[in-house]
C-alpha cells in the first residue's frame, strides 16, 4: 500500500488510537507522546500533517457525559474566538475533530506547566522578577476572560503553561476550559474546580462569578495556609490536601 504523504496511519498511546485519514479535517501523526491526563481523557503531543506543526490534542473519552462536557468546552472555546488569544494570555484553540466517539481538540503546544516550572528549581519557589510578568499576564487572562462574560473555574497551576522556560521575560498562557462557563450560566450547588483552590462561594454551593477566579489565582501565588493554620481548622480535611 502507498502512503499518502498528507493522511498518515493512526497511532496509539496506552491503548488511545489517534485516527487520521481523509474525512479528519485536521489529521494528525502515527507518532503521538503523551503528555498528561485527566478524568476527561489524555493530552497527546502530535505531528498536523497539514502543517507539519507539533500541536497538542486533548482527546476526550466516548463516555456521554465526557462527549457532553466537550461540546460545552468547544462552545466556550468558540466564545472566545472573540479574544487575541497571544494578546489576551490563553492558549490558541484551532478547532477539533471526532476520531470515531471520541470529541478531539487541537491547541497549540506549549512547552510546561507552572507545576512542573516551579518543580525544575527544586520547589523553593520562583523570584520576583519572574512573580510579577506571571501575575500581570494572568490577571490580564482573566480580564479578557471577563470581557466576554466567561468564569475559567479551574485556575491552578497545572492549567497555568509556560511558553517556553528558555525565553525571557517569562509568558504565561491559561489553558483547560472543560470547567468553564458563561457567568450568566453559573448553577449554584455546581461544585467547580480544584479543592484547595476553589473559592469558598464555589466550595459552599453558592452562586460565583469571575471573582472566584481572582480567589483561586491568589492561592496559585500564595499558597495554603501555613500548616498551622491548618492543623486547628475543624474542616481542613474536608477543603485541603
Amino acid at each position: 500500500m502507498v502512503e499518502s504523504p498528507r493522511y498518515r496511519p493512526s497511532g496509539s498511546i496506552q491503548g488511545v488510537k489517534l485516527g487520521v485519514g481523509p474525512n479528519h479535517p485536521h489529521p494528525v501523526s502515527h507518532h503521538p507522546a503523551f503528555l498528561g491526563e485527566g478524568g476527561f481523557g489524555i493530552v497527546a503531543k502530535c505531528r498536523d500533517t497539514m502543517t507539519n506543526r507539533a500541536v497538542a490534542i486533548k482527546v476526550n473519552k466516548s463516555d456521554p457525559d465526557i462527549l457532553q462536557q466537550a461540546k460545552l468546552e468547544i462552545f466556550i472555546l468558540e466564545q472566545l474566538r472573540r479574544l487575541d488569544p497571544d494578546a489576551a494570555n490563553i492558549v490558541k484553540w484551532n478547532g477539533f475533530f471526532h476520531d470515531g466517539e471520541r470529541v478531539c481538540l487541537k491547541f497549540e503546544l506549549l512547552d510546561q506547566c507552572l507545576w512542573d516550572y516551579i518543580g525544575d528549581r527544586k520547589n523553593q519557589g520562583l523570584p520576583i522578577i519572574e512573580v510579577r510578568p506571571i501575575l500581570g499576564q494572568l490577571t490580564n487572562a482573566l480580564s479578557h476572560l471577563g470581557s466576554v462574560g466567561i468564569v475559567h473555574a479551574d485556575l491552578k497551576p497545572g492549567n497555568i503553561m509556560v511558553v517556553n522556560r528558555h525565553e525571557s521575560p517569562i509568558k504565561v498562557k491559561l489553558i483547560d476550559f472543560g470547567l468553564a462557563c458563561p457567568a450568566s450560566a453559573v448553577m449554584p450547588g455546581d461544585r467547580v474546580g480544584t479543592v484547595g483552590y476553589s473559592a469558598p462561594e464555589v466550595m459552599l454551593g453558592l452562586p460565583y462569578n469571575e471573582a472566584s477566579d481572582m480567589w483561586s489565582l491568589g492561592l496559585v501565588t500564595q499558597g495554603q495556609p501555613p500548616d498551622h493554620v491548618l492543623d486547628s481548622g475543624v474542616y481542613t480535611e474536608d477543603y485541603f490536601i
